[in-house]
């Protein structure tokens, strides 16, 4: 796809215009919940795929702000004895109690390019964490010729000061000079492997890479705990394509967790002005960014052909328009609140609420907000002990559970 110099010039101009945005992207558009104005007319490919009816927990349940002023965080997990570990944008990971009380920093992670949507991104713990004590961070790694994402690993000191034996074991080329589009979240699979999300780096020169098996750009990738490609991956003997790709057509992907019923692996992403996705990924599959979107350019243009539907390219199973922009997303396994069980929670940036999503048989079929009161941009949610947490922009901890 190609754009006259003229509309780039023009789409640039208007985004840097967007009130709220800095960095020419709508993840920090500050656009509120209230605007329910569709951006375009494009017709969803099926019945419910957008706009599904609304739901309400009938649950009483309570939220708690536990903490606040915690700087930039950007991704939470739980630890297995119930604590809470959160990275911050600048480079270094802390440890909360269940309570939110800060109770260690862990620094001698390699540094980052935290310009505007780069930084210290997402973490997740190795399976074996109880006997290795070994993590993997996401981050925005500065090279010479530009940044790219990262992932690396290293294990937590008996201290939980720091990080020993800090490696890089994969990175997302080719490297851009773009502050935007990292991805980038990390979810391990019943088996061991990892998968990662890694951007397109938001340029007109990542954009088109989102398409092509020998860019790293816009894709979803299984690898093992060194950075391998995974045995059986769909393009492993595929001449000329990254061994590591699991699928590919995404745009910025932020949001990843795997159905714990199915076993199925689930993905957001931010589209462009209308569009954003919630996708079933499929090993091999095209998720058709930036050929097929249900969202347009940020001052208003077409994207492409202007269309939605191409064979070859998968559908998104739900989208939105206006646009929620989802950051993490966690299924709900507990029993605390049964009608949350298996539903999945969307930390929504633009929106400033928590997405709830019920799914059957692969398909949304209801969706709540909740939080919408707290008006913060949340980044990240995850589950302990039937609880859900959630971290916001604006560095807040807040604590979600039964009354």
């Amino acid at each position: 796809m190609q754009l006259k110099s003229c509309s780039i010039i023009l789409s640039l101009l208007a985004i840097a215009a967007l009130p709220g945005c800095n960095t020419k992207s709508k993840e920090s558009s500050s656009a509120g919940s209230e605007n329910t104005k569709a951006n375009t007319e494009y017709k969803p490919a099926f019945v419910g795929q957008t706009r599904i009816k609304s739901v309400i927990t009938t649950t009483p349940y309570k939220v708690e702000k536990l903490a606040e002023k915690l700087g930039r965080p950007w991704a939470i997990i739980p630890l297995p004895d119930g604590r809470l570990m959160l990275t911050e944008k600048s480079g270094f990971i802390t440890i909360h109690s269940a309570d939110g009380l800060l109770l260690k920093k862990v620094t001698g992670l390699p540094s980052v390019d935290d310009r505007s949507q780069g930084g210290l991104l997402d973490v997740a713990l190795d399976p074996a964490f109880a006997q290795n004590r070994t993590i993997y961070w996401s981050f925005s790694e500065k090279v010479d010729s530009g940044n790219l994402t990262a992932v690396a690993k290293g294990q937590l000191s008996a201290d939980e000061t720091t990080i020993q034996n800090p490696v890089v074991i994969f990175e997302a080329k080719p490297a851009l000079k773009s502050e935007n589009h990292f991805g980038s979240r990390l979810v391990f699979d019943k088996d061991g492997y990892l998968f990662v999300t890694a951007g397109e780096r938001f340029i007109l020169e990542g954009r088109k890479q989102a398409q092509l098996l020998n860019s790293g750009l816009g894709k979803v990738y299984k690898i093992t705990k060194d950075g391998k490609p995974a045995p059986g991956n769909p393009f492993l003997n595929q001449a000329g394509a990254k061994p590591e790709i699991y699928s590919y057509g995404h745009r910025n992907p932020q949001s990843l967790d795997i159905n714990p019923v199915t076993g199925d692996l689930w993905e957001a992403e931010f589209g462009p002005r209308g569009g954003d996705e919630l996708n079933l990924i499929k090993p091999g599959k095209n998720y058709g960014w930036p050929v097929i979107t249900y969202g347009i350019e940020y001052d208003g243009n077409k994207i492409g052909d202007s269309i939605q539907q191409k064979e070859g390219m998968e559908q998104p199973v739900y989208y939105w328009d206006p646009v929620i922009s989802p950051s993490g997303m966690v299924f709900y396994t507990s029993d605390s609140i049964p009608e949350w069980k298996n539903n999945l929670f969307i930390a929504c940036l633009s929106s400033l609420h928590i997405n709830r999503l019920v799914i059957e048989n692969n398909k949304v079929v209801g969706e709540e907000s909740l939080l919408l009161d707290k008006k913060e941009r949340f980044r990240d949610v995850c589950q302990s002990n039937g609880k859900l947490y959630a971290v916001t922009d604006g560095g807040i901890l807040f604590r979600i559970s039964k009354k």
